[in-house]
């Protein structure tokens, strides 16, 4: 049976893309695990081989649309655009949920038990974190190569002594940004 692996990186940042992938292996690939329990080295290597033993599709959704059309629309038309890209018998996403798409079956922990989701947990982490190292050379005062984008300490006093800038989710508002009534 032919498994396409679906996973995807970014859904929690304040800034950068959303980005989703899908694998259907045609050859193995040893030593996968879950993208969050490699190092940046070991990614990148398995990101080459994945590439290479792989019929795989990502699909990189920016800032603006998710805060245009919403993180659940820009999932659910990242699933859609792989499916329609990638034959296969099941489509196997990370997660409770089938974001609509009848043909998606949720998986929870699937990037920690199934080799596809793996390799396509290691896809989307290893593009968006270039993604948003290429960021930071253009927006160096953010410092997004270290935090990618996400609501880490740093970032969010990054942002209250600059402001948010084209790349950051202006629909996103974590609490630490917020006013307070004291």
């Amino acid at each position: 049976m032919v498994v396409c692996g679906i996973d995807e990186a970014g859904r929690g940042p304040l800034a950068g893309p959303l980005v989703v992938a899908g694998v259907v292996f045609e050859k193995k690939v040893y030593k996968l695990n879950d993208s969050k329990l490699l190092d940046e080295k070991k990614r990148e290597t398995l990101f080459e081989k994945i590439k290479n033993a792989s019929h795989h599709k990502i699909v990189i959704i920016d800032n603006k649309t998710i805060d245009e059309k919403g993180l659940s629309f820009c999932i659910t038309k990242a699933l859609k655009e792989i499916i329609s890209c990638l034959e296969a018998h099941k489509y196997i996403f990370d997660g409770n949920s089938k974001f609509g798409v009848k043909e998606i079956e949720p998986v929870i922990k699937a990037d920690m038990k199934i080799k596809e989701v793996m390799a396509a947990s290691i896809l989307a982490k290893v593009t968006r974190d270039k993604i948003m190292c290429e960021l930071s050379l253009k927006y160096p005062e953010y410092n997004f190569c270290k935090h990618k984008g996400y609501p880490t300490k740093e970032h969010i006093e990054l942002i209250k002594k600059y402001g948010l800038c084209e790349i950051h989710r202006k629909s996103f508002r974590p609490k630490a940004l917020q006013p307070t009534l004291f």
